[in-house]
């Protein structure tokens, strides 16, 4: 793929792609020019999805607006003792008021106000300031913008087409509670990523998607990868990040893992890469809402194996943390 360099609409008014939009970059660049609701044919998705990890939690954040329906997702796993809390309203027809994902350039502010959750995403002061409350959870956290990203265009047609946002391995810091207990979120094995949709959807999508973050041997890595959605186009998701800077590679990945066997490794393979995922917990997440169907199987552990850089440089990935998994969606 090309790279991009410069900003550019993602799209038009009428919803068709911009060809000039295909490719990657290294920073936020893509103005997400797509329409809204029956303009659009009730295609368009647009989100702003957290994950944080940390040796004591998991939590995961997301604000989704849908066309015709918006959510709010706020999960946390507590690694001591595996428990799951989570908060996971859904709205059909919403209304601006109730969720907001903007179609601009960064910095830019999302918010979700629903079902007894709120959340806030806002840029500023060389970072992200993330908040949420629910019932049974809160979050007060500030990710550190650092280093490259990865943004990338995927074209299934002129009018179907998705453009993602990964930035991984931020520098994470604030507390989490959950049902009264406090955690305190910083140090070097704390991370976030940053998971940014805005596009054109076909009904039926399947997809993996998997993120490490970490130190190893004084160097700082991120590793974003990601199948199956992007066969057949000429994009990929795929990306070793060094130090801060973003090396993306072509051509689709193989995965291998078993949904049957919640404990058992997953593995991805392909030219520069081979890693496999050990979990310590794995997540399986539903929705069956009339028109939204979806379900992800999401594993969280650690990372071994290796990845090289187009120059040949090789590093190891022993000791990454993150998460790995298959989604299935009819939205």
């Amino acid at each position: 793929m090309d790279e991009i360099t410069s900003p550019v609409d993602l799209g038009s008014t009428a919803g068709l792609l911009n060809p000039a939009a295909v490719g990657y970059a290294r920073s936020a660049l893509h103005r997400p020019v797509v329409p809204w609701g029956l303009r659009g044919g009730w295609r368009t998705k647009r989100w702003e999805y957290w994950g944080i990890m940390t040796p004591d939690l998991v939590l995961g954040m997301t604000i989704a607006h849908l066309d015709y329906a918006s959510t709010l997702q706020l999960y946390v796993l507590e690694r001591g003792t595996g428990k799951e809390t989570a908060a996971e309203p859904l709205k059909l027809l919403p209304t601006y008021a109730d969720v907001s994902v903007p179609d601009e350039l960064p910095p830019l502010t999302a918010f979700g106000s629903f079902g007894g959750s709120t959340l806030r995403f806002h840029d500023a002061d060389g970072g992200t300031r993330l908040s949420a409350s629910s019932s049974r959870i809160s979050a007060d956290l500030f990710a550190e913008a650092d280093g490259d990203v990865l943004g990338v265009v995927v074209p299934w047609s002129a009018n179907r087409y998705q453009y993602t946002l990964k930035d991984v391995a931020r520098r994470v810091s604030g507390t989490v509670a959950v049902d009264g207990r406090e955690y305190k979120i910083g140090g070097e094995e704390a991370f976030a990523v940053l998971d940014r949709g805005r596009g054109r959807w076909p009904y039926s999508r399947r997809w993996n998607w998997g993120v490490g973050s970490g130190t190893v041997d004084g160097t700082r890595l991120g590793l974003q990868f990601g199948g199956k959605w992007t066969a057949g186009t000429p994009a990929t998701e795929n990306a070793l990040i060094v130090d801060g800077h973003l090396h993306h590679y072509d051509g689709e990945l193989e995965f291998a893992y078993d949904l049957a066997d919640p404990a058992s490794p997953w593995r991805v393979t392909g030219p520069w890469i081979d890693a496999t995922l050990t979990p310590f917990h794995r997540r399986v997440a539903a929705t069956n809402a009339v028109v939204i169907r979806a379900q992800t199987w999401q594993a969280f552990g650690t990372w071994t194996g290796t990845a090289r850089t187009p120059n040949g440089t090789e590093y190891p990935l022993d000791g990454l943390t993150g998460w790995v998994e298959e989604a299935r969606n009819r939205w």
